[in-house]
């Protein structure tokens, strides 16, 4: 039988909105929200934070998440990648006798996360034979109609389309920036969190919104209310 583990990757030295994993999000500290879903979700044999922050650590536990061991030095700086960060988790199960066939690396500051769509994501990643499963979203204006701006004045980056209707324009969709659920196998060997066979679950864009500035962070905040009072 497959094991699977969720791996939330929370390290310290966010520089954008300082302290961001741990900020206050109505009431808690964000990464809250991704233990508690990865815990309901109920596919996952364990998880787990992978961080370098001693107060990461005590917080992710507090709220039910297990932090076996901290992130090395070497995958705690700015240009460490997702992928080495996810990479460093499985081998130190693996040096402990530990191993999981499948894994989810989920983000902290995803709020939005519902269990059952990770419940969802898992089991799709076993059911298509996929390296990889991700959440994705619309984009709500057509990329093909997209402006540039040069010498102060504006222009159309594919001129081509002016003349062509919105509906008559194919759709395109961004990561969600939520979790990648991704066959461990297919990570070690491709060392990338968008691997070659992926496949998509689509998400409706009042469940999305990247969080990088005090500006996004109020947005979230305020859509994520939205979505209570819809329940």
């Amino acid at each position: 039988m497959n094991r699977s583990l969720a791996i939330i990757t929370a390290r310290g030295g966010s520089k954008r909105i300082p302290r961001k994993n741990i900020k206050d999000f109505l009431g808690f500290p964000i990464i809250k929200y991704s233990i508690v879903a990865a815990l309901n979700a109920k596919c996952f044999d364990e998880v787990m934070v992978s961080t370098d922050d001693i107060e990461i650590a005590n917080i992710s536990r507090q709220f039910g998440a297990i932090v076996p061991f901290i992130r090395s030095e070497t995958n705690s700086n700015d240009h460490a990648g997702t992928a080495e960060v996810i990479r460093e988790v499985i081998t130190e199960y693996e040096r402990r006798g530990e191993c999981f066939d499948q894994v989810c690396c989920i983000y902290p500051t995803a709020p939005f996360i519902k269990p059952e769509v990770l419940a969802t994501a898992m089991s799709t990643l076993g059911s298509t034979g996929a390296d990889c499963v991700l959440p994705v979203v619309a984009y709500s204006y057509p990329i093909q109609r997209s402006l540039k701006i040069g010498n102060g004045l504006v222009k159309m980056i594919w001129p081509e389309n002016y003349s062509k209707r919105s509906q008559d324009l194919e759709r395109v969709y961004h990561d969600c920036g939520q979790f990648y659920c991704l066959k461990t196998s297919s990570l070690k060997t491709q060392m990338k969190l968008f691997c070659d066979h992926t496949v998509p679950i689509i998400l409706n864009e009042s469940v999305v919104q990247d969080i990088d500035t005090e500006e996004d962070w109020k947005i979230a905040e305020m859509k994520y209310q939205i979505s209570l009072t819809e329940k």
